[in-house]
């Protein structure tokens, strides 16, 4: 489960990162070069002005991966 988002402002950085600590499951933020952990605020300003991948592990239930999604508009 991926979607694709660029990363804009620092709001959306700390948005981001508030709703994948909210998740059970793992959520990664992916580029061509790093892989993040979407809960890990410092390491997503370094990613302020990129297109990044969002995933989520395997185990994640795919409907609330969307709503979780949905959220970050």
């Amino acid at each position: 489960m991926v979607k694709e988002i660029e990363i804009k402002t620092p709001a959306q950085v700390q948005k981001l990162s508030e709703l994948a600590s909210q998740e059970p499951y793992d959520v990664s933020l992916v580029t061509s070069t790093v892989v993040l952990d979407a809960r890990s605020l410092l390491g997503l300003y370094s990613l302020i002005g990129q297109r990044v991948t969002v995933a989520a592990d395997d185990h994640a239930d795919p409907a609330r991966f969307a709503k979780f999604l949905k959220k970050l508009g």
